[in-house]
């Protein structure tokens, strides 16, 4: 399978002469989007089907009026995603995701998490970057480095849409804990990996070690959760210091972003840690103190919906027939490589770390948790910020939207189905 670009792998169909766009059509394009995707809300509800379902396809619906039916280039490409994603969307979502999370059952099951969020996340990574090098077996146009940057991209989990099935379910607690605590952790560890192996991508393959790699990652790990505990002892102290639920959130912003831009930006560590760490101690602060608290989570919630609605928004929109045309067979191993690679890392890796745990997770937990392994924003603004340069970046995005699609179509919606047989729902 040939793994290099093409050319229909910049956008849409190009045979027409495309205008470009004003301001005030690009601000009328994103408020026709952002309309949509409230509108999608109830009817996801009523298909049972995830909301970002039916963002991806209100995207791509709407992408495809504008350009083909107005002929108005929309300038949706993949070069235009790097900044936008890592600078304004990522930090959100994660700071959200710490902010949020239970942290008294988080600490219960501390063990679990970080095991299946690290640990688990490497394993999952390094096979299924084996099994799509050996499955699309063309090592000069998708050599070890790419499979290695697929791998770490498909490893960024995001339940958010299962978390919520299963409260409506009625299953324990715990389960959903365990599957938003993975996230939490995974994705931060993900985008970690997945920079280090983006550096590594435009170094001479004879330059890159193990130790190396190795090395880079507890820098940037450890560096970045320094610089977020730095970060996020300033904010406590200044939310301890005021009563204006207003002022709270501003401290709350400025410390997610500033963490994330520091460590990123100016001390090149990794800036996903500086912003969870931040996150879970801003939000030990926050606790003590109810007047703020109300305030903050609808801040930080209403943030979240518009990451999260944008990313899917903008996967719709940039998604091309070529990807199924030219890619549909590494979409498949992708899918496939997926799945095995997280049920040998939670089957495999549980059985083996269950017994050193005082509460181990049953046979049924680890089912649905390999299911509910969903991908989703994170690794979608990860594939969307690869840099065209390299000549496997349409390959790896393919792979990405491929994957996404059938967690979104097929894991999500089967869910429900998944928790009742196993004895962890009540049965309707």
């Amino acid at each position: 399978m040939y793994a290099g670009p093409t050319q229909n792998a910049m956008g849409p169909c190009k045979r027409y002469r495309a205008r470009v766009m004003s301001i005030e059509f690009i601000v009328c394009f994103i408020v026709v989007l952002l309309v949509l995707a409230i509108v999608a809300e109830p009817l996801a509800a009523k298909l049972r089907l995830p909301h970002s379902s039916l963002l991806v396809l209100l995207g791509a619906g709407v992408a495809y009026f504008v350009t083909l039916v107005l002929g108005v280039d929309t300038r949706l490409r993949a070069t235009n995603f790097h900044d936008l994603i890592f600078f304004v969307f990522l930090p959100e979502l994660i700071f959200e995701a710490a902010f949020k999370i239970p942290q008294a059952a988080l600490g219960e099951n501390i063990g679990i998490v970080l095991f299946l969020a690290i640990a688990g996340m490497l394993l999952t990574t390094l096979i299924s970057a084996a099994m799509l090098y050996f499955g699309i077996g063309h090592p000069t146009g998708f050599p070890w480095i790419a499979a290695l940057l697929a791998g770490a991209l498909l490893a960024a989990t995001d339940p958010v849409a299962v978390v919520t099935q299963l409260k409506t379910l009625g299953a324990p607690q715990r389960l959903g804990v365990v599957l938003e605590g993975e996230s939490l952790f995974n994705d931060a560890t993900a985008i970690v990996v997945f920079s280090i192996f983006l550096t590594l991508a435009a170094m001479p393959a004879s330059e890159i070690t193990a130790v190396a790699a190795s090395l880079q990652f507890l820098q940037t790990f450890l560096g970045g959760s320094l610089v977020g505990a730095a970060f996020g002892l300033a904010g406590a102290f200044l939310i301890r210091r005021t009563k204006e639920g207003t002022i709270a959130a501003t401290v709350t912003l400025a410390t997610a972003y500033g963490s994330y831009l520091v460590a990123e930006s100016l001390l090149h560590v990794s800036g996903g840690m500086g912003t969870l760490a931040a996150g879970l101690l801003l939000a030990r602060a926050v606790q003590r103190r109810a007047e703020s608290a109300e305030t903050l989570e609808f801040l930080w919630s209403a943030l979240a919906y518009l990451a999260n609605g944008s990313v899917f928004l903008l996967m719709g929109a940039t998604i091309t027939v070529a990807m199924f045309q030219e890619r549909w067979l590494a979409m498949l191993i992708a899918i496939a490589a997926v799945i095995i690679a997280r049920a040998c890392t939670t089957f495999g890796g549980l059985a083996a770390a269950n017994l050193l745990l005082q509460e181990p997770l049953s046979g049924r937990y680890q089912t649905v948790v390999v299911w509910g392994g969903l991908r989703g924003a994170v690794t979608l603004g990860l594939a969307l910020s690869l840099p065209t340069e390299l000549d496997y970046w349409f390959t790896i995005q393919s792979m990405a939207f491929g994957v996404v699609l059938f967690t979104l179509l097929v894991q999500a919606p089967t869910m429900p189905w998944l928790v009742r047989r196993v004895g962890l729902a009540p049965k309707r």
